[in-house]
């Protein structure tokens, strides 16, 4: 019985607890989403809000994106309007963890119609990420790269969120996770809908 006593004391029961909070964390990408979810809550990923100038003579952006109903959308015919291009995957925790705020910033543009919000699934599989999306709730279309993507613009690291503005040029590029429903990225995407 002292011995019992022994191996439960407070410090012994706390090291327990850590290493499965670490076992969990490691083997559930549920509970990693979870995670990050609150450092995207505590302002610790943000979301770009200055661009970076392209050359004045940079072409549009073209990447062909083909739909969860098979239609097939080109970068380079939506001048005029500002792309968010989100490059994520079902399994992703990051990506998980952003999603809610790219849903939520959506819904905040959903009425203008000088924006597009596309999230591209890397995993090419549109049945499981639009399964994704309507079992969340997430009133987001999908997309995947209908042929391949210009060098440089993917590394292959996901998340990764592409912000081109009218002329088809991308002003901002960020890899990892990020909160896009902060009110700072807000006012970055209103002063590229208000640039001529």
């Amino acid at each position: 019985m002292n011995r019992l006593k022994l191996l439960l004391t407070r410090k012994n029961v706390a090291n327990l607890v850590m290493v499965l909070i670490a076992i969990v964390l490691i083997v559930s990408p549920q509970a990693k989403a979870i995670l990050i979810m609150g450092m995207l809550k505590l302002g610790l990923m943000r979301a770009p809000t200055e661009s970076t100038a392209p050359a004045k003579t940079a072409p549009a952006l073209n990447i062909l994106l083909r739909s969860a109903d098979g239609e097939i959308l080109q970068t380079s015919q939506q001048q005029g309007k500002v792309l968010i291009v989100n490059f994520w995957a079902t399994w992703c925790p990051p990506c998980i963890a952003e999603m809610p705020s790219i849903d939520k910033m959506s819904r905040h543009y959903q009425n203008n119609a000088g924006i597009m919000v596309l999230p591209v699934d890397v995993d090419g599989n549109l049945s499981r990420s639009s399964a994704f999306m309507k079992d969340h709730h997430y009133g987001l279309p999908v997309y995947q790269v209908d042929t391949g993507l210009p060098e440089g613009v993917f590394s292959g690291s996901i998340p990764t969120t592409l912000i081109i503005n009218k002329h088809g040029q991308i002003v901002a590029r960020h890899e990892g996770a990020a909160d896009y429903s902060d009110k700072a990225f807000y006012d970055y995407l209103n002063k590229l809908l208000q640039a001529p």
